[in-house]
């Protein structure tokens, strides 16, 4: 049976809010200065300071502007860090801008190829929905961008600098999503007419021409070979002629992709932990790298980041950058604001209730670059941000250690560190989550 409000409920409530001292007191604060300002915490800026006992040497921070690559920059910052000291290297970076039209382009082709995989279920089916909701987007997943390094490798962003459209990418994302609902279209019309597969095969070719032409004047044409001039910290002179996208990857980068998993805690009753998951139509290289994940309790998953850190080697990570989170002092603290005690909520939920409910996923990628470890357990972490040197300290985070067992969802980690059972498991024939689980969620 429903039940409409009644103006006697409301009446209710209004007499017993004006009533209230308190409330009328909240309600001036944030009337005049609004609600997360009035509900900061001065406890969460004194309980995180940017001192760690741990804290990697790295170059200044990028930023993404206004677009969705960073889980691109996390992983090219990972890079980054170890090219600075190797090659004694200021102020460099690696093209966010050239990784980003490659996973466009096959982005593309992974949606073709999905709708044509579907092509027989009903526009109705919640595959097709989910398909042409959000045909592509500007995220991804870790697995996503070892298969587009792997693949087309990377360059200097001086040889494929940024764009109009890549630093803010909302202009291109609305015209290729609608052009490739367009082309989903046509190829469902296709085979319901019983078109030749060498047909369908020929209008596909025609319509990822159309994409790389539509790509190529938005970003730019990437580039087949190229020289790469540097002078080191002592100003040495250096030049490499005629590299590839690939050898340079190889002669500079070198980082073996393979050696490396992806470590998720997602506490939900459907993901027991020491199992490997992967997601259905998640990824964007068609026959590249499966995405593939490791689910451990947090306890094992932070240790396996110290691990890391602790050999000098930063981490990517995948975490709900929007909660409790203080964007311009760049502190991520779960004490930061107190909502309930504003409001009278009690907005407490535990992770897995947060996942099951659709309150939080993982929604940003950043980098590992520090912990404060005291009496060898962890109380804070040091996070480099891709949103520019203006927030943070200097764009630097610092991510409280109960903030990060909250809302931190996925580690990529060396394969060494993990235990032989940890490997054995996450090398076994993985379960495969539904396309619209939390665990798809794309950084």
């Amino acid at each position: 049976m429903s039940h409409e409000i009644t103006a006697e409920q409301t009446q209710n409530f209004r007499e017993k809010f004006v009533q209230d001292g308190k409330k009328l007191a909240v309600q001036r604060a944030v009337t005049k200065n609004g609600i997360l300002s009035s509900a900061e915490s001065q406890l969460g800026h004194v309980n995180n300071t940017p001192v760690f006992s741990i804290d990697l040497t790295t170059g200044p921070v990028a930023n993404q502007k206004q677009s969705g690559r960073c889980w691109m920059f996390a992983a090219l910052n990972t890079f980054r860090h170890k090219l600075l000291g190797q090659f004694q290297l200021k102020d460099f970076e690696l093209s966010q801008s050239y990784t980003f039209f490659w996973d466009k382009y096959e982005k593309a082709n992974w949606f073709y190829e999905n709708i044509l995989g579907t092509a027989e279920e009903d526009l109705t089916s919640r595959k097709v929905a989910f398909l042409l909701q959000t045909p592509q987007q500007d995220g991804g997943q870790w697995d996503m961008i070892v298969s587009l390094f792997q693949k087309y490798g990377v360059v200097p962003k001086t040889v494929f600098p940024e764009s109009a459209a890549s630093s803010n990418s909302r202009e291109l994302n609305s015209l290729l999503n609608k052009k490739l609902r367009k082309d989903a279209q046509i190829l469902r019309e296709l085979v319901a007419s019983d078109a030749a597969v060498e047909e369908i095969a020929d209008v596909k070719e025609g319509m990822l021409a159309e994409i790389y032409n539509f790509l190529s004047a938005s970003l730019g044409t990437p580039p087949a070979t190229f020289d790469f001039e540097y002078r080191n910290g002592d100003g040495d002179y250096h030049i490499a002629q005629n590299l590839t996208p690939k050898s340079f990857y190889d002669e500079y980068v070198g980082v073996d992709l393979d050696e490396y998993v992806s470590i998720i805690n997602a506490p939900t009753k459907d993901k027991p932990y020491d199992k490997s998951y992967t997601v259905e139509l998640l990824g964007n290289v068609v026959d590249g790298k499966q995405v593939k994940y490791l689910n451990v309790d947090m306890s094992t998953f932070k240790k396996l980041a110290i691990a890391q850190l602790e050999q000098g080697e930063s981490v990517w990570f995948g975490c709900d950058v929007g909660q409790s989170s203080q964007r311009q002092s760049g502190i991520m603290a779960n004490d930061i604001y107190d909502l309930n005690g504003t409001f009278d909520f009690d907005l407490n939920t535990t992770k897995a209730q947060r996942l099951d409910y659709g309150e939080s996923l993982m929604t940003h990628a950043m980098v590992l670059t520090g912990v404060d470890l005291v009496n060898g357990q962890s109380t804070k972490w040091k996070v480099e941000n891709s949103w520019g040197d203006k927030v943070g300290e200097k764009g630097f985070f610092v991510a409280s250690d109960a903030w990060m067992d909250e809302y931190t969802y996925q580690i990529v980690v060396r394969k060494e560190f993990l235990s032989e059972d940890q490997l054995k498991a996450f090398e076994a024939e993985p379960k495969v989550l539904a396309p619209w689980d939390p665990m798809g969620a794309l950084a």
